[in-house]
């Protein structure tokens, strides 16, 4: 389940709905997953465009956010190892909409269409590679041969990410963002000072228990146990029952004493 301690929760709330769209409603050749651990960190798997050197390729990016998100960029880096001008052998990758042209109102799905765009056309005049900007300006064929060879080797299709992780990690980040605003409110109305309610390990009254037959088989069997003025009750009147049975017997055995008395009396006579 994400912790998400690197970012501001309204941004949380932000992300747990966009990351949710994203999922239920993909960009073209484009894939999101997410990090459990930290929804500051996002996957994508973006599908090279047809008609491209990165044709069947399949290469996954991560954008990594900042506590200041959106009010600055993420920064964005390909894992799969791919020849192109606005992306560094290091995996960064040089777009204006993550730089200069960055606005705080652009979403993660504007960003990653832009990302995919860039397979499309590159920018060699701004290229971190430059390598790959002086080829494709001199000779496109040669540059395209390169991209095709690195996308062969590389950007073999990943494992997919699990189906409907982002919609159970969102939802479990609602619920921990519920639960804790609820403790929260808790611990504020508790005065200081003032007991917490206690909750009891006993077992309930009428919990069931295992009895054993003589069959030597365990079977359920319920155990009723009178509380309150009831059970006072019903020990009074088994007390007083009691007490009834031991007068009487005292009686009985009086009452055979005089009996033996009388009759060895009648024998003296």
């Amino acid at each position: 389940m994400a912790t998400n301690e690197n970012l501001p929760p309204n941004v949380i709330k932000q992300l747990a709905k966009e990351l949710k769209n994203l999922d239920e409603s993909p960009p073209e050749g484009i894939k999101v997953g997410v990090n459990d651990d930290d929804f500051s960190i996002i996957y994508a798997d973006i599908e090279g465009p047809a008609g491209t050197p990165y044709e069947n390729g399949v290469f996954r990016l991560k954008l990594l956010l900042s506590r200041d998100f959106p009010h600055s960029p993420p920064k964005g880096y390909f894992l799969t190892k791919i020849f192109h001008p606005n992306i560094a052998t290091n995996g960064e990758i040089c777009v204006n909409t993550l730089k200069k042209d960055w606005n705080p109102s652009l979403g993660l799905r504007h960003i990653l269409i832009v990302v995919r765009c860039l397979l499309i056309e590159p920018f060699p005049e701004s290229a971190l590679n430059e390598q790959a900007g002086k080829m494709l300006l001199e000779n496109y064929e040669e540059y395209a041969k390169h991209a095709r060879l690195y996308t062969g080797i590389h950007a073999k299709p990943k494992p997919k990410f699990k189906t409907g992780a982002i919609s159970e990690s969102t939802t479990a980040l609602n619920v921990d963002q519920t639960n804790s605003s609820a403790l929260n409110a808790d611990q504020k109305n508790t005065a200081p000072g003032a007991a917490l309610p206690v909750i009891s390990a006993s077992p309930s009254p009428l919990a069931p228990i295992t009895v054993t037959r003589g069959n030597g088989q365990d079977q359920p069997s319920v155990a009723p146990v009178e509380t309150g003025v009831s059970g006072c009750a019903a020990s009074a009147a088994t007390t007083t029952t009691t007490i009834r049975k031991e007068g009487g017997l005292a009686k009985a055995q009086a009452d055979k004493k005089k009996i033996d008395a009388r009759k060895k009396s009648l024998k003296r006579l």
